[in-house]
């Protein structure tokens, strides 16, 4: 059954919020996709603060109208847009990782067709790019490391002097006995 004009708009109205309250949007066109595993996609990207979502390309054009050198309308088949909302790289993550866990005759299922980033279209190849950067969290711990690194340096320098200085007086203990 056909949706009304208020139905529509208020996918529109919905598609726009989530692009306002978002801080990167995929596109993948996917095809021939089980129930089981769109559950499970959507699953692992709801644990990642982002969200799948299918709409009309119609729609989803009316949405997206702001953005330059974007039209959903022009992408191939059926086509999900999927809203990130605390980190940029996480939904392109997410999906890598799926795909990963498909069959080779598999991986055609879901695609890379673009992306939003910084409110600038971005290729699919950028976007699989984008899939490969190390998470949030892991960045984090390089710069810990970064900044760790110095100051065990020093207190292994510090620790070996004293370990030096206890070994000379042992020496000089052993010799007088």
């Amino acid at each position: 059954m056909p949706k009304t004009k208020q139905q529509k708009k208020e996918i529109v109205d919905s598609l726009k919020d989530k692009l306002s309250r978002s801080k990167s949007v995929i596109f993948t066109k996917f095809e021939g996709l089980g129930v089981a595993e769109n559950e499970s996609l959507r699953k692992d990207l709801r644990d990642s603060s982002s969200e799948y979502c299918v709409a009309k390309k119609t729609l989803m054009d009316i949405a997206f109208k702001d953005f330059e050198g974007l039209s959903p309308k022009d992408f191939e088949g059926k086509v999900a847009a999927i809203f990130g909302y605390e980190d940029e790289v996480a939904p392109a993550k997410v999906v890598s990782d799926f795909k990963k866990e498909l069959s080779d005759e598999e991986k055609d299922k879901i695609v890379f067709v673009g992306g939003l980033l910084e409110n600038k279209f971005i290729s699919k190849e950028e976007v699989d790019n984008l899939s490969k950067l190390p998470s949030r969290e892991e960045l984090y711990a390089k710069v810990v490391g970064s900044l760790n690194s110095p100051i065990s340096g020093f207190v292994n320098a510090l620790a070996g002097n004293l370990r030096n200085l206890v070994y000379v007086l042992k020496a000089i203990e052993e010799k007088k006995a």
